[in-house]
């Protein structure tokens, strides 16, 4: 059994129903495949925040996308700006200055239009006035370059695209798995997918990978990402097991990228073994740089205020994952209590409070009580006390001295009640993963395009590497979702005279 498409998607979440929704838009017959069960669909996107890194020049381009911002609220906020040069500057010192140019030229110039293709398609934006600014003097303030969420977080963003999809005609087809693609030696005819009771083909000219990373594979995570990785937590889908990348190798796709790097991010030592719908990201916990990190022998052992939360939570759990019994705990007192987000008050959390440093000791499990002591002494004394705190700023506020500094936001341990939070590692997405050209086609060892194969969002490589300025995630799916849906019709367009004709070898 077959059935013919224009366009075949392989996928379900943002990345895949921008390119839906953009080859829809140029006149294709489009199916989406989605391998989870409806109940679990939306891939990676449907476990996030929603936050959306993208350019803009002040608060004229945000009423553009927001328009229902009131006058009331622009005027107890300080939107800032993020231009272009900014986004450049935080995606190649992030990434140590290996984000492929080229892809990183199409994410920063086309994130602004972008946002605005998605307003235009039904997704509402909102500012992320609770996690991303802090009021000072009665006025919010924003910092780290990220400013705006999807509507609902996550979840909404996907609800939203699914109802912009099936307004539009596009086929969604939930528990279907596509496991190959059919490829004569020259070019892409379709994929065959297995669903409940039986396996047959789609015909397409073109297909569209956006199907995630390799991140819910335990094997390939210890492959690619080294020893340890097995013990990881995934933050999102059980569903993400790297099927497109092995499907577009096995048909001579060239690999790309940081293959033994990830985002991995500070995630509750407790959590299950993949993410939870109904808790979404809330086992994340991204207020550290306010906390003292202290591993199992009792000492810091990162520097916890490097930047802003943004350019360093997908670094640093690794370095949790990396520290004896791949645990950390997160220690606060009462100064900073009204400073910790929203995920840190949740019901399932790993927490321990008490109203003596001596007694918090104690409660910390798998922590040398008076290592711990000893360390937090020796970080009381060595912070600089004559700096002030301000959250909004990078502040200088820092400690000197020590094997291991805190650049900013030091403040001494010393208020109780103490709070601590046990974490471990939770891994987002892989970085490494399928070549493309900046037209978002499909490259293979030679270099040259797959004719037929598109690919956008997780499962391309050479954007991020080692890690990634947060909300970027997002805007590259919709970014090369887009394009690629785009490419996908204008090649069949330009090969065989238009939409429905196959393409020729």
């Amino acid at each position: 059994m077959s059935e013919e498409f224009d366009v075949i998607v392989v996928g379900g979440g943002n990345a895949a129903f921008c390119a839906a929704l953009s080859a829809q838009e140029q006149g294709a017959r489009v199916v989406v495949l989605e391998r989870a069960p409806e109940d679990e669909a939306g891939g990676n996107t449907r476990f996030t925040a929603g936050n959306i890194r993208f350019a803009y020049r002040g608060v004229e381009d945000l009423k553009a996308i927001m328009p229902d911002l009131t006058e009331a609220e622009i005027a107890i906020t300080d939107f800032g700006t993020y231009t272009e040069d900014q986004f450049f500057d935080d995606m190649f010192r992030v990434t140590r200055n290996r984000t492929d140019p080229d892809l990183c030229e199409i994410l920063v110039r086309r994130s602004f239009e972008t946002m605005k293709w998605m307003h235009g398609k039904g997704v509402k934006f909102a500012p992320i006035w609770g996690q991303q600014a802090f009021k000072i003097d009665g006025k919010f303030k924003f910092w780290g370059g990220l400013t705006v969420c999807a509507w609902g977080g996550g979840p909404g963003l996907v609800q939203a695209e699914t109802e912009a999809a099936k307004k539009r005609g596009i086929e969604i087809r939930y528990a279907t798995r596509a496991q190959k693609i059919l490829y004569d030696g020259f070019k892409v005819e379709g994929v065959q997918v297995k669903s409940p009771g039986r396996i047959y083909d789609i015909k397409a000219p073109s297909v569209i990978l956006a199907a995630g990373g390799f991140q819910g594979d335990a094997e390939m995570r210890t492959r690619y990402l080294g020893a340890g990785w097995e013990l990881a937590k995934v933050r999102g889908t059980r569903f993400n097991t790297g099927d497109g990348i092995k499907m577009a190798l096995e048909i001579g796709a060239s690999p790309f990228g940081n293959y033994s790097g990830c985002h991995a991010v500070q995630w509750d030592f407790n959590a299950p073994e993949y993410g939870d719908l109904a808790v979404g990201d809330a086992f994340q916990k991204h207020s550290y740089p306010w906390s003292v990190l202290i591993n199992a022998n009792g000492k810091r052992f990162l520097d916890e205020g490097a930047d802003f939360r943004n350019y360093t939570y997908a670094k640093y759990g690794r370095v949790v994952l990396e520290q004896p019994g791949n645990f950390a705990w997160q220690v606060f007192d009462r100064k900073v209590e009204k400073q910790l987000r929203d995920e840190y008050r949740i019901k399932q959390v790993t927490k321990v409070k008490a109203d003596t440093l001596e007694e918090l000791a104690a409660k910390l499990e798998g922590v040398d009580a008076k290592g711990f002591l000893e360390e937090i002494r020796a970080y009381n004394a060595a912070v600089r006390q004559d700096i002030p705190f301000n959250p909004n700023i990078k502040d200088g506020r820092c400690t000197e001295g020590l094997a291991v500094n805190k650049s900013n936001w030091a403040n001494t341990i010393d208020e109780g009640p103490f709070e601590a939070y046990q974490v471990g590692c939770g891994i987002t997405f892989t970085f490494g993963g399928l070549r493309i050209d900046t037209e978002a086609r499909v490259l293979d060892a030679d270099q040259q395009p797959i004719t037929g194969l598109y690919a956008a969002g997780e499962l391309v490589g050479g954007i991020f590497y080692f890690n990634y300025p947060g909300g970027s995630g997002l805007i590259n799916g919709s970014v090369f979702g887009k394009l690629a849906g785009v490419t996908a019709v204008a090649d069949q367009k330009t090969n065989a005279g238009g939409l429905g004709a196959p393409i020729p070898a």
